[in-house]
């Protein structure tokens, strides 16, 4: 070329766009994954046991594989809590005329409390205005039956429990020193699947306002069959409870895959679920082990499988995996984690959530956190729904993220503490079965083509909002309605 020729001015290239790593995420690695983590061996994986630390060992441990990097404390995959227990002690004892009762055997004490009470029974039917007003109550010691259905689109379990706080106080105020709830036909249902998660008492975060024991009236809960001897006159109620406090470790499991942005790889997209579950507990049809195949085994096989294809592609932000510990126990580890994060809070952008993805119709699914009030960022909303459109293309349940919904369904899993935060957070579900909290929510039920196109739709959520130069903007006035 002549010197003199000029030379054409460069034309800038457009930035290449990011490839995901889709093909990393195999049905086969998260069926294998899955049926490791809920089999028996783990006995159900309950928060604060020594199975759920086993557990968490042994997830790590398949963290460590993926190659991803420790993010807890001390260099470690880990971040220790306790729990703080409290729970009705084994010497209490209760008693109803000549009947004594074996407490979470043949009854149950719905809180724990310390109480001394020796007072008359008197039974008042259902409990309705016009049969108090044939009773003075005041002094005594009062037996209701549980009837009717709502009415009002709520839950029946929620119905039923609500007469243990909402009846049950009313009967208080008006002078009752101790209340028994006696099942009929369609609670005795909720009572053979419910009543033994009495027996652990309640937990918290030491210090927590719920830690206090506070002496008040016990409420008891009875079975059907105690329906008949309830009902004779004549007998005292006799009780002395006694509480047990104390604390035990469980645990967190957090991970990361550094971003390849200079200044991007400072922030992260957390990818959230829990490792724990309801333990060894009163068997059904012979079997004791509630191995959380659902809950919330889907959720930790697919995490693994997300890790496996950011260590095949990273992206321009950090990737954070948090497996939070003891959440059936009150959403207690991620409590923790998101007022102790192990990155800095404020550079959290965004949290994805896996919550129970293997169940129900294969091509349904719901996103919470993207119906207002519970919408705190329309534009991660906004990349989930694309990401579902040029992915798995589920059909969307918006109704169990709606606050009129009975089970309140959102305020159940590990974003909740995050969307408090203002943290635009989302959770991936495919809602509630039959064999929820039952031991027979095993392995061999899982969906896993379902699951893995679950697992899909969350990671190409994360991915595209790793990818961005922006982070999620927050909803301004965001306020949830509980």
């Amino acid at each position: 070329m002549a010197a003199s020729a000029q030379k054409k001015p460069a034309t800038a290239k457009p930035a290449a766009k990011p490839t995901n790593a889709i093909s990393a995420i195999r049905e086969a690695d998260i069926k294998r994954d899955l049926f490791g983590l809920a089999g028996d061996h783990f006995r159900g994986r309950e928060g604060g046991t020594l199975d759920e630390l086993k557990a968490s060992v042994w997830l790590a441990d398949q963290i460590r594989a993926t190659g991803m990097l420790p993010a807890g404390d001390d260099g470690t995959y880990f971040q220790w809590f306790n729990l703080q227990r409290t729970r009705l002690s084994k010497s209490s004892t209760l008693r109803i005329g000549t009947h004594e009762i074996k407490l979470n055997e043949t009854g149950a004490v719905t809180a724990p409390t310390n109480a001394s009470v020796n007072a008359p029974l008197v039974f008042v039917g259902t409990g309705s205005p016009a049969e108090l007003a044939k009773v003075d109550i005041k002094g005594k010691a009062v037996a209701v039956q549980i009837s009717g259905a709502p009415t009002d689109g709520i839950s029946y379990r929620r119905y039923v429990f609500g007469k243990f706080n909402g009846q049950a106080g009313e009967l208080v105020k008006a002078g009752a020193v101790a209340v028994v709830f006696v099942s009929d036909a369609p609670s005795q249902a909720l009572y053979d699947h419910w009543s033994h998660t009495f027996e652990r008492g309640r937990y918290s975060l030491p210090g927590a306002n719920n830690t206090k024991v506070v002496s008040t009236p016990p409420v008891v809960w009875l079975p059907a069959s105690a329906a008949s001897w309830v009902q004779q006159a004549g007998q005292q109620l006799t009780a002395e409870l006694k509480v047990d406090s104390f604390q035990y470790p469980s645990v967190n499991i957090v991970a990361k895959m550094p971003g390849t942005d200079a200044q991007l790889k400072k922030e992260y997209v957390l990818f959230s679920t829990h490792q724990d579950h309801d333990g060894v507990r009163a068997p059904i049809a012979g079997d004791s082990i509630y191995n959380g195949a659902d809950d919330n085994a889907t959720g930790c096989a697919a995490l693994l499988a997300i890790m496996r294809a950011f260590k095949q592609q990273p992206s321009r932000r950090s990737a954070l995996f948090v497996y939070q510990g003891s959440e059936e126990r009150g959403l207690i580890g991620s409590t923790y984690f998101s007022a102790h994060p192990t990155v800095p809070q404020s550079s959290i952008v965004a949290v994805l959530n896996a919550e129970m993805m293997g169940r129900n119709i294969a091509d349904s699914a719901a996103l919470l956190g993207s119906t207002p009030p519970h919408l705190n960022s329309s534009d991660l909303v906004k990349t989930a729904l694309a990401a579902n459109q040029a992915g798995p293309k589920f059909k969307l349940d918006t109704e169990w993220d709606k606050p009129t919904h009975p089970e309140g369904w959102y305020f159940r899993s590990d974003h909740l503490p995050y969307a408090r935060l203002g943290i635009p957070a989302i959770m991936y579900t495919s809602l509630l079965h039959v064999d929820y909290h039952t031991p027979r929510d095993e392995p061999s039920r899982i969906d896993y083509a379902k699951l893995t196109r679950m697992t899909t739709w969350m990671y190409l959520t994360g991915w595209a909002v790793a990818n961005r130069t922006a982070p999620p903007a927050r909803e301004p006035g965001f306020k949830l309605e509980r």
